[in-house]
């Protein structure tokens, strides 16, 4: 389910009282009689134009990622898997010829072919300016997911939607993006009158949105990156400062986890972070198992290799 950001903004805004009354825990689960319902999460972050393997050189990254491996592994996980989620939380762009060339149409068609449900952008992906980036979308399948840029008045206005719900049999599964904050790291030529806002308080009101219309599970795909020693607004931040997500996928800081952090956030639950690092050289993989009881969530970490040549 897409919606475009003025309808949102419009339908977070009236809600009715009877949503917000309604008993929508567990509302999915009537009609089955599995006591378990089961998710597979696979994600990349700042893939940065890496089409190919890297170089047999010797080099510590030798002959590792490429998209052919990946849409590979891809394939056979969703063989194996009951239900999957492909995500991509920015950076799609820069870092190759590829991109120098091309400008972003062969990393999007190649998401496109890997069938990816939904990503974000970084700000790498601003480097060929806003209006390159709207034109490569017409080869995109998949939505980019924003709710705190305002693209009014540029190339990307109506391009982008702030969430999309995904249904996975049983389960309603909410996903959103949030970018980072543009000026001093981007040429305000690249984004033009695009307008940042408080990443916090965006992804606070649109989770909470996907909570209200029944999500099971509620999905962050950020470019703000892991964590810094100053006051800048990270995944760190976030996680303890909202409500409602159950997992962000993040990226931009280039990090590559061995497992996902876990903080408490402002309810007292759980809201985790994981990132896979750059380059597409790792798969993230998450297994959730939702019960339909009382809907606790277990997780499953399991991060793959991806090796383009040996």
């Amino acid at each position: 389910m897409l919606i475009n950001r003025k309808t949102f903004l419009k339908q977070t805004a009236f809600a009715g009282a009877g949503l917000l009354a309604s008993p929508l825990i567990g509302s999915g689960f009537a009609a089955e009689n599995k006591e378990f319902y089961n998710l597979t999460i696979l994600h990349t972050n700042d893939v940065h134009s890496r089409l190919d393997p890297f170089p047999m050189d010797g080099s510590k990254n030798s002959g590792l990622g490429g998209i052919a491996a990946r849409a590979t592994i891809i394939e056979q996980i969703r063989k194996e898997a009951e239900h999957v989620l492909l995500l991509d939380a920015g950076d799609i762009f820069q870092g190759t010829p590829f991109f120098n060339i091309y400008k972003g149409e062969p990393e999007i068609k190649a998401m496109s072919m890997m069938g990816y449900d939904a990503g974000t952008m970084g700000n790498h992906d601003f480097d060929g300016g806003i209006e390159n980036f709207a034109t490569q979308l017409k080869h995109a399948s998949f939505p980019i997911l924003l709710c705190n840029y305002d693209f009014t008045n540029t190339a990307l206005e109506n391009k982008t939607v702030p969430y999309k719900i995904f249904q996975k049999g049983n389960l309603k599964v909410g996903v959103f993006g949030i970018g980072i904050e543009l000026k001093g790291l981007v040429p305000q030529n690249l984004y033009g009158n695009t307008i940042y806002k408080n990443p916090i308080e965006c992804a606070n009101t649109t989770a909470d949105f996907l909570k209200r219309h029944g999500c099971h599970l509620i999905i962050c795909l950020s470019h703000l990156g892991d964590r810094y020693d100053d006051n800048k607004i990270s995944d760190e931040v976030l996680a303890k400062e909202n409500y409602d997500i159950d997992l962000i996928i993040g990226g931009h800081t280039h990090r590559f986890f061995t497992e996902p952090k876990k903080y408490v956030n402002k309810k007292g639950g759980d809201t985790l972070v994981n990132q896979v690092g750059w380059a597409g050289l790792q798969l993230g993989r998450l297994d959730y198992s939702i019960s339909k009881t009382n809907i606790k969530k277990s997780i499953k970490p399991n991060t793959v290799l991806i090796r383009g040549k040996s």
